[in-house]
């Protein structure tokens, strides 16, 4: 008892420790490495969140990509990938675009388990799917799963830790279960596009025990590329009976009309 009591003592002697610490030294922000100060659980400055370059309209009608601005008066807008129906989700949106900042903060969430960063992600995917009222009319929320090897290794999928406070803010159930990963994404750092859709095909599947059929599925990931991790996943769960599949991710590849930001690189 003595211990017990002790330790409950000393918890706000050392919360108050813990406060007057962070003032008096101050943590780096993780992207732009400016002492942090404001009190927040996310490791990275306002300002570097507020600098984020959000994708708005016009986008694709289905898969999301954007557009320049000048195709804003047009009606019905759909790419060329959409009209040749290359992809099998039926819907996908993303928060903001794959810049360096974002590079850095994905990295972070990718090899540390930042659940403060990854909830916050979630808040502005949240935004994402009220914006767009299909996304939000689904009964499962999957987070795209990692293969077992680099699951174990990793501790963690950054999926899921973007995927679960999502959930609770949709009030939807998630679920690990209705889909996994067969094979692993290969060593080499850059795909070329025929690389990214070959190691993908037949990559997943969804468990003869999952309940799939007649279900609308939110798929949840980190980044959108050439949209083919996301379309395997759909065909996979379109196999097992699934009514429709949607997708949000955090970023989406910068499209080639856009300017890369001053003094950034890639």
């Amino acid at each position: 008892m003595k211990n017990g009591l002790s330790r409950l003592h000393w918890k706000p002697i050392l919360g108050a420790f813990d406060a007057v610490a962070s003032v008096l030294f101050p943590a780096p922000c993780r992207v732009c490495r400016e002492p942090l100060t404001t009190a927040s659980r996310v490791p990275v400055c306002a300002a570097c969140l507020d600098s984020l370059r959000r994708i708005a309209p016009p986008v694709c009608g289905a898969c999301g990509r954007p557009f320049p601005p000048v195709m804003a008066a047009a009606a019905a807008l759909v790419c060329h990938g959409c009209l040749r129906r290359i992809y099998r989700f039926d819907l996908a949106r993303s928060f903001a675009y794959y810049d360096e900042k974002m590079v850095r903060l994905l990295t972070l969430l990718k090899y540390e388990p930042a659940a403060p960063l990854a909830a916050w992600f979630a808040a502005r995917l949240e935004e994402v799917v009220r914006a767009e009222p299909k996304l939000g009319e689904v009964d499962w929320i999957v987070p795209v799963p990692l293969d077992r090897t680099r699951s174990r290794e990793r501790g963690y999928n950054q999926a899921e830790l973007i995927a679960r406070p999502l959930a609770r803010r949709l009030n939807r159930p998630v679920s690990t279960d209705l889909l996994r990963r067969l094979h692993p994404r290969p060593p080499k750092l850059k795909l070329s596009r025929r690389e990214r859709w070959e190691t993908v095909r037949g990559a997943f599947e969804a468990p003869a025990s999952a309940r799939v059929d007649r279900s609308c599925i939110l798929l949840v990931d980190d980044v959108l590329t050439s949209g083919a991790t996301l379309d395997a996943c759909a065909r996979a769960l379109r196999s097992a009976g699934a009514a429709a599949v949607f997708a949000v991710t955090v970023a989406r590849v910068l499209p080639r009309w856009l300017p890369v930001v001053p003094g950034t690189t890639l």
